[in-house]
C-alpha cells in the first residue's frame, strides 16, 4: 500500500511516498515558498524530475498541487491509493508519549503545544488541516520528535529550577530528532546483531543533537526544553551562560525577542566564524586558513565530545557511537575532530575508512564500534503511519 510521510515548515512542504511494509520510495518532492509568486513545486519521480514556478499562496494549493502532480506524472492512478499519510511533528510536549491519529483534539493540543516550538507546531498544524481538507478519508498520524526521548529518567530531564515550573509550565527537557536518533539506534544494534547495547548517536546538521541509547532506550539527549540547547548548529548557539543573556541585553539595548532571534539565527557556525552557516562552505574556508572557520568547528567538535564522555560515563561504557544527518553523514573532518578527542576512551578510527565516508569507519582493535549510518526519518514516520492503517 501506498503511505505518504510530510514534513511541513512555516513556508514549505517535503514529502515521500511510500510503498509499505515494502519500504519502497516510489516519488518524493517539495513546495517551496508557499505565500509568494515565485512559489516553487519540485517532483521526483522514476529517475525523473519535474519543477514548476508558480504563485502558491497557502498550504492547501500546495497539498493539492501535489496530489495533482503525482496523479498527471502517473505515480498513482488516484487519491483513494494513498491509503495514509504521516506528520512530522516537533513537539508532543509531556502529553504525546507515542505517535497518535490526527483528531480534532490532538490538533488543539499540538497548536496548544506552539509556544515550546513556535517555529514548528503551527506550521505542522496548518499543513496537516491543509491535507485533510484534501485527502478527509484517510488516516493522518502524527508521529512526534521528541517521543523517543520520553524514556529518559529523572535526573536527566529535569533542570535545577523552582519545581513549580515544572508542574506548572512542563518546563524540562524534551529532546528533538526523536525519528532519527530512533532510527539510527535501532541500525546500530542490527549491525551489532544484539539489543543489549550502549550506543551514541550524533545527528549532525544544521540543527544537531546528541542522544544517549540504552538497551533500544532513550535515556539522555542534548537538546533541552527546545531545540537551542545542547551542542553548537548552523545558527545556533546550543547552551551558554544563561546570565549572558541580560547581560548583553543591557549592553546592546535590545529585548528578549531580539536576543531570541541572535541565540536561533545568528549564533553557531555563522555567528563564530562571521562568514556561513554552511559546513562545506566553513570547509573550504579552513583549507584557505580561515581561523574562525576553523574555531566554529573546533568548538562544536570539543562541545560533543564533551557529551559523548558524559552519556559515557551515565551508561557505564558504549558499544556504538554513530554519526548521521548531513554534517554527520559526509564530513571526514568533523568526525575526525571528534574522535582525536576521545582517544582515552578506546576509540580508533581508520582514517582511510573514514575519509571515503565508509559505513564502519572503525579500526579491528577500537574498542567502540564507529558507524556512519544514513538517517531516514520519513521511513519511521511511514512505519508509524502503517500502524494505524487496519
Amino acid at each position: 500500500m501506498k503511505i505518504m510521510s510530510v514534513n511541513s515548515g512555516s513556508s514549505s512542504i517535503k514529502f515521500q511516498l511510500f510503498i509499505m511494509p515494502e519500504e519502497k520510495v516510489i516519488s518524493r518532492g517539495q513546495v517551496e515558498k508557499i505565500g509568494f509568486e515565485d512559489a516553487i513545486f519540485t517532483l521526483r519521480y522514476n529517475g525523473e524530475v519535474y519543477r514548476k514556478v508558480l504563485p502558491i499562496m497557502d498550504h492547501a494549493v500546495g497539498v493539492k498541487l501535489i496530489i495533482d502532480g503525482l496523479i498527471e506524472k502517473q505515480v498513482v492512478s488516484n487519491m483513494d491509493e494513498i491509503r495514509g499519510v504521516g506528520h512530522r511533528i516537533v513537539q508532543g510536549g509531556e502529553f504525546f508519549k507515542k505517535s497518535e491519529l490526527i483528531d480534532e483534539a490532538v490538533l488543539n493540543k499540538i497548536i496548544d503545544l506552539a509556544d515550546m516550538a513556535p517555529l514548528h507546531n503551527l506550521a505542522h498544524a496548518t499543513a496537516v488541516k491543509a491535507f485533510q481538507k484534501i485527502m478527509p478519508k484517510v488516516p493522518h498520524v502524527a508521529v512526534f520528535d521528541t517521543t523517543f526521548h520520553q524514556t529518559m529518567k529523572e535526573d536527566a530531564y529535569m533542570y535545577a529550577t523552582p519545581y513549580e515550573w515544572y508542574t506548572d509550565y512542563g518546563i524540562r527537557k524534551y529532546g528533538a530528532h526523536g525519528t532519527s536518533h530512533k532510527y539510527v539506534s535501532q541500525e546500530a544494534n542490527k549491525l551489532l546483531n544484539r539489543t543489549d547495547t550502549k550506543v551514541i548517536v550524533c545527528h549532525i546538521g544544521n540543527g544537531a543533537s546528541i542522544s544517549a541509547v540504552k538497551d533500544g532506550l532513550c535515556v539522555d539527549t542534548s537538546m533541552g526544553f527546545t531545540p537551542l540547547d545542547g551542542i553548537p548548529m548552523g545558527t545556533r548557539t546550543g547552551a551558554i551562560d544563561p546570565a549572558i543573556l541580560n547581560f548583553m541585553e543591557n549592553k546592546l539595548n535590545i529585548g528578549t525577542d531580539e536576543m531570541y532571534e541572535i541565540l536561533n539565527k545568528k549564533s553557531g557556525y555563522l555567528g563564530v566564524s562571521q562568514l556561513t552557516s554552511d559546513a562545506r562552505d566553513l570547509e573550504q574556508a579552513i583549507d584557505e586558513g580561515h581561523r574562525l572557520a576553523k574555531l566554529a568547528f573546533d568548538l562544536q567538535a570539543k562541545r560533543i565530545a564533551d557529551y559523548i564522555g558524559s552519556y559515557y560515563v551515565y551508561m557505564g561504557g558504549l558499544d556504538a557511537l554513530c554519526f548521521t544527518a548531513g554534517i554527520g553523514e559526509n564530513s571526514p573532518r568533523i568526525r575526525e575532530l571528534i574522535l582525536d578527542r576521545l582517544e582515552v576512551l578506546g576509540v580508533k578510527y581508520d582514517k582511510q575508512l573514514n575519509d571515503q565516508n565508509k559505513l564502519d569507519i572503525s579500526t579491528k582493535d577500537s574498542k567502540v564500534k564507529l558507524f556512519v549510518i544514513k538517517t531516514d526519518e520519513e521511513v519511521m514516520i511511514a512505519r508509524d503511519t502503517l500502524s494505524f492503517i487496519k
